[in-house]
């Protein structure tokens, strides 16, 4: 089976994507080059397609206690027009999936999903629904999903639309017109710098990815791949389903405690995660530097006391750091910043030592 296309693709192709199979999708895995767009996204602004991921909407009365029941964030604290990051559980504490939940209203709820996992996230959802005043549907096909991000985004986006962008708190959003194109604005990203993901109708996608192109040439802007996607989110510690957490890591182990929240009541994998606090982990996700000009690459071998422990889960240079980083599963008493274990790139083992994360964090803005 031929691999889907966004609504997206003939822009991108007039741009000189170079384009890869990515979760059934044909994307674009660079233009320019990953480092010149990672530098961007720092520096200036980014554009990215993210049409790929899933959409789904969750309405009725009961909405709210779907999402509280599969998820292990507090969806409770929401309010309108907030955004929260959580994870679909199962019942072992693993993670079916990363997600965000926006809550339009008190009984509307729109969840963004990895694109890989939207089969089983739809069908964990519609399994809670039956018996329920709820109604869960896939609109994914209905929105496209582009991503402006970097510091010069809000100046950009302010220009095509009437929403006060300032007034758009991280983690919030508004709905308005973009361009003349009703979308949902999100100040979200996946790349550690400030910036929006804009939820457009599909048919106006390809000709708002031409206005930010166009409008965006004052403010340095570039389009970007999934190469450059890939080292702005490991510099800024967000991690990626399938590499660094999936059904065999726990939230606890994935380094994600900050989003459980044990007091909201039950759900699923909740006793599990209770179980594992109480007895102790014996692993977690680590962030760690190599000492060496050669990159980890993810699935190299770990070594820890001469001994194989583990693989490396995302491993990469990191353009603006100018450094080898990377994430990996290591044992509770390898986990101090400090400690050091090697790798095994190319026949050669390579010394590592473990650092605190987010490697990079970005500054924010003064207030005046």
């Amino acid at each position: 089976m031929s691999p889907k296309r966004t609504p997206l693709y003939p822009a991108m192709a007039e741009l000189g994507a170079r384009f890869v199979e990515f979760a059934g999708w044909e994307m674009p895995v660079q233009f320019s080059g990953p480092i010149e767009e990672h530098m961007a996204v720092r520096q200036a602004v980014g554009l990215f397609d993210v049409s790929h991921m899933a959409r789904f909407e969750l309405r009725g009365p009961s909405a709210l206690a779907v999402i509280q029941e599969l998820t292990c964030n507090d969806a409770s604290r929401l309010v309108d027009n907030q955004v929260q990051y959580s994870a679909l559980m199962t019942h072992q504490g693993t993670v079916v999936d990363d997600i965000t939940v926006y809550r339009i209203s008190e009984e509307h709820y729109f969840l963004c999903v990895n694109a890989a996992n939207a089969g089983k996230d739809h069908q964990l959802i519609q399994l809670s629904v039956p018996g329920r005043e709820a109604e869960l549907s896939d609109v994914s096909g209905f929105y496209a999903q582009i991503a402006l991000q970097g510091p010069a985004a809000e100046p950009l986006l302010q220009s095509l639309t009437k929403i006060d962008l300032e007034s758009v708190k991280f983690y919030r959003f508004a709905i308005g017109e973009v361009d003349g194109a009703r979308s949902i604005v999100s100040r979200t990203g996946y790349t550690g710098e400030d910036g929006f993901e804009v939820y457009a109708p599909s048919e106006d996608a390809p000709r708002l990815w031409r206005k930010f192109m166009e409008q965006g040439r004052s403010f340095g802007i570039r389009p970007c791949g999934l190469a450059a996607r890939n080292t702005l989110r490991l510099e800024a510690k967000m991690l990626l389903y399938g590499n660094d957490m999936d059904e065999t890591t726990t939230l606890l182990e994935a380094d994600l405690a900050w989003i459980l929240k044990m007091d909201k009541g039950e759900f699923l994998g909740r006793e599990a995660l209770r179980r594992q606090q109480q007895e102790g982990l014996k692993r977690k996700l680590a962030g760690f530097e190599v000492l060496d000009r050669a990159p980890a690459r993810d699935h190299y071998p770990i070594h820890f006391n001469g001994q194989p422990i583990s693989q490396v889960c995302s491993g990469s240079f990191a353009p603006y750091l100018r450094k080898n980083i990377g994430l990996a599963y290591l044992p509770i008493e390898a986990c101090q910043p400090g400690t050091r274990f090697e790798i095994a790139i190319r026949g050669r083992q390579v010394p590592a030592q473990v650092v605190p994360t987010p490697f990079y964090r970005r500054q924010k803005k003064q207030q005046t």
